[in-house]
């Protein structure tokens, strides 16, 4: 077993000023960034020869960002993703698409979005929820309210 640190790479609190709106880390321009592809990359030709793990202290997948991001990536990179859950539970990366999509009432086919569509406003609702705030930054809109 061997542990690389790609935090810097990977991480969901950059200090890439660029990915930040309000103090919010945007998961999409991070995704771009040179150090996070770097990371993606490492990740995949690792892959190659290794069993990859990415660790998270979260229990529930779904509000991590490796779900929601670095999963999201790899598996536009065709890796095949498995999720373990606090209990050891292991879940598929699809199934936890679908969980996501039905926590914010969008599993059901729709007349006028495809399900590619519907998993990623879920993805973003989620990025919303578990994303990063850098508070020294933030914009808080309620204040004038």
């Amino acid at each position: 077993m061997k542990y690389v640190f790609l935090g810097e790479e990977l991480g969901a609190r950059t200090e890439d000023t660029t990915c930040y709106v309000d103090g919010r880390v945007q998961y999409g321009r991070l995704a771009q960034t040179r150090g996070f592809l770097n990371g993606i990359e490492r990740l995949t030709k690792g892959a190659l020869t290794e069993r990859i793990a990415i660790m998270c202290s979260e229990g529930e997948p779904l509000n991590c960002h490796r779900t929601v991001l670095i999963s999201r990536v790899l598996t536009q990179h065709g890796a095949a993703i498995h999720h373990v859950h606090g209990d050891g539970w292991v879940e598929s990366h699809t199934s936890a698409m679908e969980r996501l999509m039905a926590k914010f009432g969008l599993a059901e086919p729709e007349l006028f979005r495809t399900q590619a569509e519907r998993l990623e406003e879920a993805l973003s609702r989620q990025e919303d929820r578990i994303a990063y705030v850098n508070q020294e930054s933030h914009v808080d809109r309620t204040a004038d309210v």
